[in-house]
């Protein structure tokens, strides 16, 4: 249990300052909610506006084991398992907060899980963005899917936009949507029939691609709330989407300081992918 005394501030602002990073914005109102968080003496659940000198008492201790899970680090990249429920940012402030110089590179969608990326150095930064904006790296998912794809495996082409106002994707057939071009590629590793579990490879990689692209094919990713079916995913006990960013593989220029890691393969071994065992 941490104590301190509030500035004036809200419950939240109050938590994340105090712990220096150590605490993202999403965590203090988590503790919040779960009554880990005294205020005066009295338990809280609301995010409230404190009075300069109140009293506050948080039960936990500031270390979050969420990016501990190190696959591999030399001295220019990390490459981290990142779990499902927190965002990219928030992700980066837990690693950079125990891997100085740490850089931000790319994002995975909160509830999706898997190997991220960070530079250890400006030389790498550069080398890793270049990566990732002309989609030289190979990046590949896990999925488990309602129903059994009719091929075993397969090129998806269709045409993205981007509804702002709903915080979502649409998938269309014809380019004439005016959306943009979308490529996926899949193959099927296993299915019991009711669902089935896809390596999917992103050839392009926009926005909520994977889920909403095989949702459009009719083989939502079971979990998601978002492009899925909540009757399904309560058949399926399934409260977060099974989607995981399982494997990446390097690909450098000659000439690029980082060719050494050409070709270089990060995978996530079993015990990160509870998610697929049937």
């Amino acid at each position: 249990m941490k104590t301190f005394y509030a500035s004036g501030k809200k419950l939240s602002e109050e938590i994340t300052e105090y712990f220096k990073g150590g605490v993202s914005y999403s965590l203090a109102n988590k503790l919040i909610r779960k009554k880990e968080v005294k205020l005066n003496g009295v338990r809280v659940k609301v995010d409230q506006k404190t009075l300069d000198g109140d009293k506050i008492e948080v039960y936990y201790d500031g270390v979050d084991e969420r990016a501990d899970k190190i696959i591999f680090k030399d001295e220019n990249i990390l490459a981290v398992y990142k779990p499902s429920g927190i965002t990219s940012e928030e992700f980066y402030l837990l690693v950079k907060s125990k891997n100085q110089g740490a850089g931000f590179i790319h994002r995975l969608d909160q509830n999706t899980d898997g190997i991220m990326l960070f530079s250890l150095n400006d030389r790498a930064e550069k080398e890793l963005l270049y990566g990732f904006k002309h989609r030289t790296f190979e990046k590949f998912y896990l999925a488990e899917v309602y129903g059994s794809p009719k091929k075993v495996c397969d090129q998806l082409v269709a045409y993205l936009k981007k509804d702002a106002k709903n915080s979502t994707v649409k998938i269309y057939d014809d380019k004439s949507s005016g959306g943009e071009k979308i490529i996926t590629e899949y193959s099927v590793l296993k299915t019991n029939g009711e669902t089935s579990v896809l390596e999917v490879k992103l050839v392009t990689g926009k926005t909520h691609q994977i889920r909403a692209h095989l949702s459009h094919e009719g083989h939502f990713i079971i979990g998601d709330g978002k492009y899925g079916d909540e009757r399904i995913n309560r058949k399926f006990h399934a409260k977060k989407q099974r989607l995981t960013a399982y494997k990446l593989i390097l690909k450098f220029d000659e000439k690029s300081p980082l060719y050494y890691l050409n070709e270089k393969q990060f995978v996530l071994q079993n015990e990160l992918l509870k998610h697929f065992k049937f």
